[in-house]
C-alpha cells in the first residue's frame, strides 16, 4: 500500500482497526453458501477509501461515534453491492486481481448477492433508527443507478456533451463520496448546512478523481492495470475525447466518432484516436479541469479545524489527483 495512503490512514487508524470488526459482523448470515461468499469478499478488499472518508470527515468535526462506523459500513456494503452487479453487468471475471463472483458461482448468485448487501446496508440504518443516514444512502443507490442508465442511453449514439458528461460521473462515482462525508458530519450531529457542505467537498473530490480515472486511459505508463484505450474500445466517452470532438474540424469530428463507433476494437485506429485526442490539447484540458474541481473541495475545507483529520482530508486529495493507480 502506497505510503500516503498509511499517512491518510494515520488519524483513524483505531477507527479502521475497529471497523474491519464491525462490517465483517454485518455481513454474518446464517446462509452457509452467503457466508462463504462474504467471507471471500471481506479477503478481497481493496483499500477502503470510502470509510476513510466518512471517519476523516466526523473526526475533523467531532468525535466519531457508533453512529460514524454504521454510516461506513452501510456505504461499504452499497460500494460491494454495486461493484458485484457492475461485474455482472460488464462480463468482468476479475476484480482487483482476484476472480470476480459472478466468475466463481455464476451471474443468478452473483446479483443476489448484490440484493442481499443492499438490503443488509438498509436494515443496518432502519434497525438503529438512523433514517436521516437512511435518507442520504437510498438517495446514493438512485443517482448511481440513473447515472449508469444515463451513461447506456448516451453511450448508444455518442452524443454526450461535457454537461451530460459531467452529470454522469457526479452520479455514478461522485454521489457516493459525497455520501461518505455527508454521513461522517450527520454521525457526529452537525447541522444542515455543514452536512451539505461536506456532501459538495465529497462531489468535488469524487469528480476529480473520476476524471483522474479518465485519464489513465490515453497514458501508457498507468498503474493501474486499465489497458490503454479501453474506455475507447468500450465507447465511453471521456473528457479528453469529448474535448477533442467539441474542437475538431468538422471532417476530423466525423472521423472521431466514426472511429469510437464502428471501429473501437481495431488496435490501430485506437491509437490514432488518442494520438489525435493528445494534438487537440484534450489532456491538458482534462487536466485543468482536474485541479480545478481539487481546489474547490480545498476551498470548502478553509475555515474548519485545522487538525489532524482535515489534513489527512486535505492529504486524500492531493492522492486523488497525483495517484498512479
Amino acid at each position: 500500500m502506497p505510503k500516503i495512503v498509511e499517512q491518510i490512514k494515520a488519524p483513524i487508524r483505531a477507527e479502521m482497526l475497529l471497523f474491519e470488526k464491525k462490517f465483517y459482523n454485518s455481513m454474518r448470515t446464517n446462509v452457509s453458501l452467503l457466508d462463504r461468499i462474504m467471507q471471500y469478499i471481506v479477503r478481497s478488499k481493496g483499500k477502503q477509501m470510502r470509510p476513510m472518508f466518512v471517519f476523516l470527515t466526523a473526526k475533523m468535526l467531532g468525535e466519531t461515534t457508533e453512529r460514524s462506523y454504521r454510516g461506513a459500513a452501510m456505504i461499504e456494503l452499497i460500494h460491494t453491492a454495486t461493484l458485484v452487479h457492475d461485474d455482472v453487468v460488464d462480463e468482468s471475471n476479475q476484480r482487483r486481481g482476484f476472480f470476480s463472483i459472478n466468475a466463481l458461482w455464476k451471474n443468478k448468485i452473483a446479483v443476489l448477492v448484490g440484493d442481499f448487501l443492499l438490503s443488509k446496508s438498509v436494515l443496518l440504518a432502519t434497525n438503529n433508527k438512523d433514517y436521516d443516514l437512511l435518507h442520504v444512502v437510498s438517495n446514493t443507490i438512485r443517482e448511481m443507478s440513473e447515472g449508469e442508465l444515463l451513461q447506456i442511453e448516451k453511450a448508444r449514439n455518442l452524443d454526450i456533451t461535457e454537461e451530460v458528461y459531467f452529470e454522469i460521473i457526479r452520479q455514478k462515482t461522485a454521489t457516493l463520496i459525497a455520501a461518505c462525508c455527508e454521513c461522517g458530519a450527520r454521525s457526529v450531529g452537525c447541522d444542515e448546512d455543514m452536512a451539505q457542505r461536506m456532501s459538495k467537498f465529497g462531489e468535488y473530490t469524487g469528480i476529480a478523481f473520476q476524471i483522474k480515472d479518465d485519464l489513465f486511459d490515453y497514458q501508457a505508463t498507468n498503474l493501474i492495470g486499465k489497458p490503454v484505450g479501453i474506455d475507447i474500445q468500450e465507447q465511453k466517452m471521456t473528457l479528453p475525447l469529448i474535448h477533442a470532438i467539441n474542437t475538431a474540424s468538422p471532417q476530423d469530428k466525423k472521423w472521431l466518432i466514426r472511429s469510437v463507433k464502428k471501429y473501437n476494437k481495431d488496435k490501430k485506429r485506437v491509437k490514432e484516436v488518442i494520438a489525435k485526442v493528445k494534438e487537440s490539447g484534450g489532456m491538458e484540458y482534462t487536466i485543468a479541469q482536474m485541479h480545478e474541481y481539487k481546489n474547490k473541495a480545498l476551498q470548502l475545507l478553509q475555515d474548519l479545524p485545522d487538525n489532524e483529520a482535515r489534513q489527512a482530508l486535505e492529504l486524500m486529495l492531493n492522492y486523488v489527483v497525483e495517484r498512479k493507480h
